[in-house]
């Protein structure tokens, strides 16, 4: 018996030091991370500022960009690791490469509002769009706002996303008053408040997620997200596992802490002001979903997009880290 638990002693002395290794990360590994300006690159704030102040656990290189189709283009051509997109965006991205694109973690939901302004009666119901124009940015806002439109059976609505194709230039006339019913995400609808014209009143009518929760599988729309380049996360699975770790952590971060938070975010220039982004966050609608909640929603939310939009099919279940 002394012989046995001797062995198993000496046993356990070897197999600890080995297991510990499993989860050892290279700190000298470049991990190069693109994330956006606005609400989906708010929760990477944290983490941006752990890095520059050398208390981040990996070591980052991080680049802000304005465009998603810049932080698309470095996953592809292999100049980023990791990147924040739109979810529609990582869809058609990991069927366009072939399934060379993983999604990590989702880490927007919804973040759309109606907005009107004191000459027209808010809206209390989709319904109540019936016989209107409503301006809406391009791409997912678009997709999203006509799905649910779909979905309500609220018919002669006309969704106009060419005159202000992009966020900006629509909370401008929203500000001015020269639109009257607008789909604006966070943080534009606080700029608009913050900005309104003399004598122009805005509201923020309708919540979509709200509205979506009423017509779709309840949690599912889901903005914005972190993929990767499945090479990357083939070669380097502890590395992605960390980074997941801190981000988390960084998400948790903004949400939790605001004021912190907000003037991170302006020091990494994914947000200007920080007081409207602290004013902004809570409305931001910040997560972080891994595994299988990620694919729950995430597959539900493409399910209702036009085929098109998400790169003409679902993708397979390879898309999806973790689940």
């Amino acid at each position: 018996m002394k012989k046995l638990l001797l062995f198993l002693l000496a046993l356990t002395l070897i197999t600890v030091p080995i297991l510990s290794g499993c989860n050892r990360v290279d700190k000298d590994l470049e991990i190069r991370v693109w994330t956006l300006n606005g609400t989906t690159g708010f929760g990477m704030a944290q983490l941006i500022d752990a890095d520059k102040n050398g208390n981040a656990a990996l070591n980052y290189t991080f680049t802000v960009e304005t465009a998603a189709t810049n932080v698309r283009d470095a996953l592809i051509n292999g100049s980023a690791d990791i990147g924040a997109l739109p979810t529609n965006v990582a869809s058609a991205l990991f069927n366009s490469t072939g399934g060379e694109i993983v999604l990590l973690a989702l880490n927007t939901r919804g973040v759309l509002y109606l907005v009107t302004n004191n000459s027209v009666s808010a809206p209390t119901s989709l319904a109540d769009l019936a016989g209107k124009t409503v301006y809406c940015p391009a791409q997912n806002p678009t997709f999203i706002t006509k799905a649910l439109l779909q979905k309500a059976e609220v018919a002669n609505v006309t969704v106009d996303s060419t005159t202000y194709a992009e966020p900006a230039a629509l909370q401008k006339a929203v500000a001015a008053g020269t639109v009257a019913y607008a789909i604006l995400p966070e943080p534009m609808v606080t700029i608009a408040k913050a900005s309104a014209a003399e004598g122009v009143t805005l509201t923020a009518a309708l919540d979509l997620t709200n509205e979506w929760n009423k017509h779709f599988t309840e949690g599912s729309l889901v903005q914005g997200c972190v993929v990767a380049r499945k090479v990357f996360v083939d070669e380097h699975p502890n590395e992605v596992a960390k980074f997941l770790e801190e981000y988390k952590a960084s998400v948790e971060f903004t949400v939790g802490q605001p004021e912190q938070a907000a003037q991170m975010i302006a020091d990494a220039k994914i947000f200007e002001k920080a007081a409207v982004a602290e004013k902004a966050i809570p409305k931001c609608n910040l997560c972080f979903i891994t595994g299988s909640e990620m694919k729950t929603a995430m597959s539900a939310f493409l399910a209702a997009m036009p085929l098109q939009s998400i790169g003409g099919a679902l993708p397979t279940d390879a898309f999806y880290y973790g689940a």
